[in-house]
């Protein structure tokens, strides 16, 4: 005897409450093809399940963390669903020729993440010298000045000669 269990299915409401975004954010991530309800119900309204919340949190990693924009995502997305395909395609007893094909998909696929990633870590790195550079400039006319200023470490009041 198998014991069969239903995934918890929720309504779209429910899922933008426990991911905290609209419904409308729900239903425009699907006009974006970035997320597809797993069900509809019989009389057609969507209904989500745990992998589609993980979706959704990775989509809004994406946007938050990682900086990137919707079409960047959307992107990210396909390629990580391809991934995900040929995954299952390989272990499925493919020929040896097939394996090489899908070895070679997905490492394009991946190489082209990992662009996108570092042309973001880039821009990162380039704002962060930036900052760099200015907290040096703020350090030096603070000797100028008589007093010394905190790390970045150690954001506390600055320290006078008055004492």
């Amino acid at each position: 005897m198998t014991e069969q269990t239903e995934e918890r299915r929720y309504r779209i409401g429910e899922m933008a409450e426990q991911v905290g975004v609209s419904p409308r954010t729900l239903r425009y991530y699907e006009e974006l093809g970035l997320l597809q309800p797993s069900h509809y119900s019989p009389g057609g309204s969507r209904r989500y399940v745990e992998e589609d919340r993980q979706r959704i949190h990775r989509i809004r990693e994406l946007q938050a963390i990682m900086g990137f924009n919707l079409e960047e995502i959307r992107e990210i997305l396909h390629a990580d669903d391809r991934l995900a395909t040929l995954r299952g395609e390989f272990y499925e007893g493919v020929s040896v020729e097939r394996h090489r094909a899908i070895l070679a998909e997905a490492s394009r696929l991946n190489a082209r993440t990992q662009e996108q990633v570092l042309a973001k870590v880039a821009i990162l790195q380039a704002f962060q010298a930036e900052l760099e550079a200015k907290a040096a400039r703020y350090r030096d006319v603070a000797a100028e000045l008589g007093f010394e200023l905190p790390t970045a470490s150690d954001p506390a009041e600055p320290v006078g000669d008055d004492g």
